[in-house]
């Protein structure tokens, strides 16, 4: 019995190659995957907000922000003044407030696969492993980074690329003024990498650059050793600015 060779073309096809995130700071934040951002104590949500406003990539799109009520009810609105003082990149924004948890996990997955969206950031009060999962499958599926900023309780296990622990620092001096604040700065702890599983617990001192409104690490202070969740400090400086009570 003779058989006829089985036409192979076209039958296989070779996927072009993903591109990783960098392993440099910021790891992909805001432009590949699912980033968790939480407080490192009480009172650091806006703090919080500013670091993840300054160190996503920009992306040419709009934004679709999700905030579950109880959190606002906490932590207030985002000023859109506080908004331009801090990235050169005005995306449009759609704005949803859901009441539940429920609600807002499912909004966010559907912002995901809106294919509208070129970034989706939530507020939410909390996630567990199985519906971080779900968003990271959606993100990767869609190509969509995703950002989820969650309060200082924030723990257990997480599918996210990577948990960022954000806390405000002392402004920069002023070179024109001393008792004037200066450029905003943060401490954000690298608290758990998926792609940088050696760089987990390393801590970064970022500033701000007023003139180009970029992020930049602090020279000298990109590696200090992780310290355990710092506790309520005074007399510390962050964009409080950025939000307001609601």
């Amino acid at each position: 019995m003779e058989h006829a060779p089985l036409p192979l073309k076209d039958v296989f096809h070779l996927s072009p190659p993903r591109d990783r995130p960098s392993l440099a700071f910021p790891l992909g934040l805001g432009d590949a995957g699912l980033h968790e951002i939480c407080e490192a104590s009480h009172g650091d949500f806006a703090a919080m907000t500013g670091f993840a406003l300054a160190a996503r990539a920009h992306r040419k799109g709009p934004i679709v922000w999700i905030r579950q009520a109880g959190l606002k009810q906490s932590h207030g609105l985002l000023l859109q003044a506080g908004y331009r003082e801090i990235s050169t990149n005005i995306s449009p924004c759609l704005t949803i407030t859901p009441r539940k948890l429920s609600e807002t996990l499912w909004a966010t997955e559907e912002a995901i696969r809106s294919g509208v969206a070129a970034l989706v950031i939530a507020e939410l009060e909390d996630t567990d492993f199985t519906a971080s999962r779900r968003l990271a499958l959606a993100a990767g599926r869609h190509g969509v980074p995703v950002l989820l900023l969650m309060p200082y309780s924030r723990d257990g296990a997480t599918a996210a690329s990577a948990r960022w622990r954000i806390s405000p620092r002392p402004s920069s001096p002023n070179r024109y003024d001393p008792k004037a604040p200066g450029a905003l700065r943060w401490k954000a702890v690298l608290e758990r990498s998926r792609q940088a599983p050696h760089m987990a617990g390393q801590s970064f001192d970022l500033e701000l650059d007023d003139e180009t409104l970029s992020l930049r690490v602090v020279s000298g202070l990109a590696a200090d050793p992780v310290a355990t969740r710092p506790a309520w400090a005074q007399d510390r400086i962050g964009p409080s600015h950025l939000r307001q009570s609601a």
